[in-house]
């Protein structure tokens, strides 16, 4: 492990490298990170060609640390078919600079970055560079001059070679203690999320399942309890009979159902959104040896989604054989099935299948 200690102000702030990256503290109400990005990937070091995914939702800002694993998603579910090492991709959003002023931005990457504000580059360091320690980060900062209040259009690319691959943009806004010409920054983490538009309270049950999406059968990430607000991300209404809110809960962000909560707030400007469920609907990401199999013992509805709720695309008849390529799992046991049968992709029971393979490789969403 290896401690470092920077000052700020008469106080001290640990970061924590730990070979697998690092965590920052909380920020200070001037420190931003901005809400609302999104991510392009490529499966090269050169955003060349087709993007293997686009359009990935980011709210939290760009505040990553994927250690030495494939990138993942804004949910945390690591992208199909990303490879760990020798990748690039590129976040962008449009943030509201309200103040005029200098803004100061610190940026940490592992490896390479290069930053555009409104189109002009303001850091070009998206060659291979050489790094202090293995697995390092390096830190760049930069001044970026806003003269009227306004939106501005952020683009950073980011391109990982080998080992672990960490990411931070931030910025600090004139006149909050920043400080100007990028010096005096702390290194923090995300901000803390904006006052939402709408909230979220658990009523009737004594504790909610946060789930990885909006279904019944997607697997559980946590609890959440009465008594507290959850500010809600997002919604999706693709189980048809109850709405489901994405929510925020402290470090971590699922899916809860809207039966059991009471929302407040203008629900109508909510977003609605797609989800990691949308994306892996033929997954292209799977070894080649990859082969479970799983015989039905009984006749086995295919859904579209791990929900009884969701779209039935067929029935396969009891004895049948299928490709087992996805799981949801609850309790430490499989739940649903990800599987392919004949020309369709859908979701089956788990609890009516046997499966021969090594089921333990078999991705789970």
């Amino acid at each position: 492990m290896k401690r470092l200690i920077w000052g700020l102000g008469g106080s001290l702030l640990l970061i924590l490298v730990l070979g697998l990256g690092f965590t920052f503290s909380q920020p200070t109400a001037a420190q931003n990170v901005g809400t609302g990005w999104t991510g392009t990937f490529y499966n090269n070091t050169n955003l060349s060609g087709t993007p293997v995914v686009s359009n990935i939702p980011y709210p939290n800002g760009v505040f990553f640390n994927w250690s030495s694993n494939p990138p993942k998603d804004g949910n945390g579910v690591i992208i199909p078919g990303m490879p760990a090492d020798n990748f690039s991709a590129f976040f962008t959003s449009t943030q509201q600079f309200n103040v005029a002023g200098n803004y100061s931005f610190i940026v940490y990457a592992n490896d390479g970055v290069r930053v555009f504000i409104d189109n002009q580059i303001f850091l070009d360091q998206f060659a291979p560079f050489n790094n202090p320690a293995p697995n390092a980060f390096q830190t760049f900062t930069f001044t970026y001059v806003k003269n009227v209040p306004g939106p501005v259009n952020i683009r950073v690319e980011y391109v990982e070679f080998a080992n672990d691959s960490n990411l931070v943009v931030q910025w600090n806004v004139p006149g909050g203690g920043g400080g100007g010409g990028g010096g005096g920054l702390t290194p923090t983490g995300p901000t803390a999320t904006p006052v939402p538009i709408a909230t979220a309270e658990v009523i009737t049950v004594k504790g909610l399942a946060l789930r990885t999406g909006p279904y019944l059968g997607a697997s559980m990430v946590g609890v959440i309890r009465p008594n507290k607000i959850y500010p809600i991300l997002e919604k999706n209404f693709d189980e048809g009979l109850f709405p489901w809110y994405r929510l925020q809960d402290g470090d971590r962000v699922g899916w809860a159902s809207g039966r059991y909560l009471r929302v407040n707030g203008n629900v109508a400007i909510i977003p609605t959104t797609q989800t990691v469920f949308d994306r892996i609907d033929n997954p292209t990401d799977l070894p080649s040896a990859l082969n479970v199999i799983g015989y039905t013992r009984s006749v086995m509805n295919l859904r579209r989604r791990p929900s009884e709720r969701t779209q039935l695309l067929d029935q396969i008849p009891w004895g049948d054989g299928v490709q087992i390529i996805g799981r949801t799992v609850q309790g430490n046991r499989n739940f649903w099935l990800q599987v392919r049968w004949r020309d369709k992709v859908g979701w089956i029971y788990a609890p009516f299948v046997t499966i021969e393979g090594l089921i333990e490789a078999v991705p789970i969403r």
